[in-house]
């Protein structure tokens, strides 16, 4: 992300991500506040200009690494693998994986196979209650004849 992919307004900060900006709740409004004001890489010395990152790494010109800001935000407290994973697990039992892959830009045999692991298999679903109808008709049935 670079610094212009973060609107800083009076009374909002908006992140652009894809077509559509976000707006940030608070708190997490005021965290991006202070990175983007205060936003500093190891490569600042001798640097022409600062750097266009949010997250400048330490090349110029360059972001931080993934492992250098994952460790960054462990130190934190913060444990993204962790919320990410949860976050795709809970869409995957909520929305059908084709619209899941199209969403998150991914393969629909990835989304249907995070699917299956969180349970929330919408063919599964449709087979259960097919199931049900035909056990509860039958068991109708059933009680019917003893009579």
């Amino acid at each position: 992300m670079t610094i212009e992919d973060v609107e800083v307004g009076s009374q909002e900060v908006l992140l652009h991500l894809g077509d559509a900006p976000v707006q940030l709740p608070e708190p997490v409004a005021a965290l991006a506040r202070t990175v983007a004001a205060n936003r500093k890489g190891h490569a600042t010395i001798g640097a022409l200009a600062p750097s266009p990152w949010l997250f400048p790494g330490g090349q110029p010109g360059r972001p931080i690494s993934t492992t250098q800001l994952t460790q960054r935000l462990n130190q934190l407290g913060i444990r993204p693998n962790q919320a990410r994973s949860t976050a795709l697990f809970q869409l995957a039992t909520e929305i059908p994986a084709a619209i899941l892959a199209r969403t998150l830009g991914i393969h629909t045999d990835v989304a249907v196979a995070w699917q299956r692991l969180s349970a929330g298999d919408w063919a599964n679903y449709a087979a259960e209650i097919s199931q049900r109808a035909t056990r509860s008709h039958q068991q109708g049935k059933d009680v019917r004849d003893l009579g």
